[in-house]
Parts: structure tokens; C-alpha cells; sequence
């Protein structure tokens, strides 16, 4: 890969990962299924409570397949009342592996907003992503996440709505 090819490759996989933060807090379910291959594997869930962790085969924080990961995402955001989030992501650093794949991981804050009858709950989180992208049919996609928060600070009650779905 040239350096004109790695630039342009940076720049898709910014956009891809800018669409993916969009299509989550505007809530676009299958514009968010997208992005993503069909082998999806993602480990964001480690600051849940245990009980409150999406599984797959048995393996608690870890969602498998592009449609599973989209359905995770579209419970935890609507269930059982709707949750505003704001995600934003900064200084990438993504390293090209091959031609085809890359890794990278983002700086991440976000925030979380749901109603639990008169009380607004919160969470608001600093970390990072660390992602892995295939270049799939000449598009890149996120194949690979996990994400590590440094710090949180929330309401009481936010992972009530987690557990008692």
C-alpha cells in the first residue's frame, strides 16, 4: 500500500467509524448493521454488571455476527424506555496490517440519558475502542470491538434498566 493508498484508506475507516457513532445515537438500526461484517465480534459490555452482559455461546460480553451485535445495541438503547446517547470519538490511531485489514483504537467520551419514572438516570463514560477493519468488496468494515472505559460517573439507578429487562 502507497502512501496516497494508506491516506485514503485512513479516511474510509474514519468515516466508517464516524457513521457508526451516528447511525447508534440517531438510532438507525439497519444503516448500523452496515458497517459492520457479518462475523462482527464486539466486547463492549465489560462495564455492565455481569447479570446485564450480552452472551454468546455461553461467553458473557461478547456478541457475535452483524445482526446479533445490532440487536444488542437496539435492546440495551430502547429497553425498556428509550436512551438518548451521544458518542463521541477522537485521534485515531489505525495501523494497516495488510492490504486489506487495519486495527485501530479511539479515544471515546459518551454520554447516556434515560428517564426511570421522574428521575433522569446518566452515565458518563471516558475510554477507548479498539476496533479491527476487512476491507470487504472493496468497502471497509468494522470486524472487531472492544472497549476499555478509564472512567465513569452515573446516577444510582442507571444499571437497574440493564438488570431488570
Amino acid at each position: 500500500m502507497n502512501k496516497t493508498e494508506r491516506l485514503i484508506a485512513e479516511a474510509e475507516i474514519k468515516d466508517l467509524m464516524y457513521k457508526r457513532i451516528r447511525y447508534m445515537d440517531t438510532k438507525q438500526w439497519p444503516m448500523y448493521a452496515t458497517v459492520h461484517t457479518e462475523d462482527h465480534i464486539s466486547t463492549t459490555y465489560g462495564s455492565l454488571p455481569k447479570a446485564g452482559q450480552p452472551e454468546t455461546d455461553g461467553e458473557k460480553n461478547k456478541v457475535q455476527g452483524h445482526v446479533a451485535l445490532t440487536n444488542a445495541i437496539q435492546t440495551l438503547m430502547e429497553e425498556p424506555v428509550p436512551m438518548i446517547s451521544c458518542h463521541h470519538v477522537h485521534n485515531p490511531e489505525i495501523t494497516f496490517t495488510s492490504e486489506t485489514t487495519a486495527e485501530g483504537i479511539w479515544a471515546m467520551e459518551d454520554e447516556l440519558w434515560w428517564q426511570n419514572g421522574e428521575t433522569e438516570e446518566t452515565l458518563h463514560g471516558w475510554g477507548h475502542y479498539e476496533e479491527k477493519y476487512r476491507k470487504v468488496n472493496d468497502k471497509w468494515l468494522i470486524c472487531e470491538r472492544g472497549l476499555t472505559r478509564l472512567r465513569t460517573v452515573k446516577t444510582p439507578g442507571f444499571y437497574d434498566r440493564v438488570l431488570n429487562r
